[in-house]
């Protein structure tokens, strides 16, 4: 007799099939879940920084670096070209006006002043030779003057008395005509010799004023010369302290070639490298300040250079009030130059979350510090080494994450575990 098999309800089949029903279900669910909610990130609170956001006073300021320089320096140059003949001192010797510093030799030059003497030697003869002849043309124009003056003179007389004795009938007409006659002649001739003499003393003048211009002219080029032959010997300018020597026994020097400088003792200036972006914000009057052994210094800029070279300008700064003690020429400043009078404003501490976000947004922390979620109107606008100026999105008292945010990746919240 056959026996009825009772049909089981939960069979192995079954209960595989729903079970990864269910299962399929429950990952469609948490992708659901996850994806649609925000990401999160569980954060150690040890290896972060927290931040509050303070109102405080703010000056936009720049860190920079300087090299101390002397306040005024005087570049040697060589004026007259020439072969190194001898040094006299060495680089870093105080120095006294005028002293010597090395002598250079330059034998065309030598060799132009002597024919430059030459020259004065040969015009001064020359001048001496034509004024003795001057002297002996004048002579005789007035020799000639004299005979004239005295033939008329006599013509003169024999004129007049003629004249009367023709009136009184005493001497025929062609007596009187010819004594007329003489004595318009000699008239003539006298006041012809006047002329020729002014006209001579006049020449000599001109050829006097001509000779005396030319002689001061080779004159003064020899003294030219001569000033250029004083110019192998290179001396101090002035009173200081020569560096920077660069000439050796026996090396060639081009006329205008650097070959040091001369310090002037008794200050300093600070010349500041600056990049370009700064440009136009950066003008005489600003401050900047400094430490040097344990004191603040101030600086203030005294000449901007306008030119750009390597993206960067240059400024030089000069000490107000004290000068430390100490400090020496080419020693390097670190200096915070300040862009701004100082102000009050919301302030936020610079931190490496700015490399990540651009100052665009940040991860401000909930009040009870279990969480930070992404602030994304972030608005910031100056900044100096220690802060970021905030213009919007936080207020006082915010709580702020400022370390980097390298590791956080595209999260939207941070969970705060400590």
């Amino acid at each position: 007799m056959d026996r009825i098999i009772e049909k089981k309800t939960w069979t192995k089949k079954r209960i595989l099939t729903i079970a990864g029903i269910v299962g399929i279900v429950g990952l469609v669910a948490a992708s659901w879940f996850f994806t649609s909610g925000k990401s999160r990130l569980n954060v150690d609170t040890e290896r972060i920084t927290i931040s509050e956001v303070k109102k405080g006073t703010f000056q936009e300021n720049i860190p920079v670096n300087g090299v101390v320089l002397p306040l005024t320096s005087i570049l040697l140059e060589t004026q007259e070209g020439g072969q190194v003949e001898e040094r006299y001192v060495e680089d870093g010797t105080i120095m006294k006006k005028g002293q010597p510093i090395l002598r250079l030799s330059n034998t065309n030059l030598l060799m132009t002043m002597m024919n430059s003497q030459n020259t004065v030697y040969n015009t001064l003869t020359q001048m001496q030779i034509s004024r003795n002849a001057a002297q002996q043309n004048t002579v005789g124009k007035l020799t000639q003057m004299a005979d004239q003056e005295n033939l008329f003179k006599e013509a003169e007389r024999v004129y007049l008395l003629n004249k009367k004795l023709y009136e009184n009938k005493a001497i025929g007409l062609q007596e009187f005509k010819k004594s007329e006659n003489d004595y318009n002649y000699y008239l003539q001739k006298r006041e012809l010799a006047r002329q020729i003499l002014k006209a001579d003393t006049v020449f000599v003048k001109q050829q006097a004023l001509q000779d005396r211009q030319s002689f001061e002219g080779s004159q003064q080029a020899l003294e030219i010369m001569k000033k250029k032959v004083e110019d192998l010997i290179v001396r101090a300018p002035v009173d200081g302290q020569l560096t920077s020597l660069d000439a050796e026994v026996g090396q060639t020097k081009a006329p205008g070639t650097r070959i040091g400088q001369i310090d002037v003792l008794g200050g300093f200036k600070v010349r500041v490298d600056v990049d370009e972006h700064y440009l136009s914000r950066i003008y005489t009057g600003l401050n900047g300040t400094f430490t040097f052994a344990d004191t603040l210094y101030n600086l203030e800029i005294q000449k901007v250079y306008s030119q750009i070279v390597g993206g960067r300008f240059q400024v030089d700064m000069v000490f107000k009030g004290k000068v430390p003690k100490g400090i020496r020429r080419g020693q390097t400043l670190q200096i915070l130059l300040s862009l701004s009078d100082a102000r009050q404003a919301l302030l936020v501490p610079r931190g490496g979350f700015f490399q990540q976000t651009g100052g665009n947004w940040i991860f401000k922390v909930n009040e009870n510090g279990t969480l930070a979620y992404k602030v994304e109107n972030l608005q910031l606008g100056n900044q100096n080494t220690d802060y970021f100026e905030v213009l919007g999105g936080l207020k006082e008292g915010d709580k702020v994450i400022t370390s980097s945010y390298e590791n956080y990746g595209t999260m939207q919240e941070l969970v705060l575990k400590k």
